[in-house]
């Protein structure tokens, strides 16, 4: 859903609403109750929600290739798992 931008003619007050692409436009403002309450035009916004990709996949900045995810994945595999019995009960 975008963020849409208005603006008060009377009073001037300012702020960001979150509506629908097919919402109609406000035209009463919320402090001054006057009806000259218009959108502005302003950059495109927009609110991500939920834990898609970009909060996932590329955080770290990493580069992505191949051969530094092996590298990295190496080391933990080659240390043996540290437990009180050495791995040899049934518990692990």
């Amino acid at each position: 859903m975008p963020i849409y931008e208005y603006r008060c003619g009377a009073c001037g007050f300012q702020k960001e609403h979150l509506q629908k692409l097919n919402d109609a436009h406000l035209v009463t403002c919320p402090e001054c109750g006057n009806d000259t309450y218009k959108r502005q035009i302003s950059a495109a916004g927009f609110h991500l929600k939920g834990s898609g990709w970009y909060a996932t996949d590329f955080k770290g900045g990493r580069s992505g290739s191949a051969g530094s995810g092996a590298s990295e994945a190496k080391p933990a595999e080659s240390k043996p798992a540290a437990t009180p019995c050495g791995g040899n009960c049934a518990c692990h």
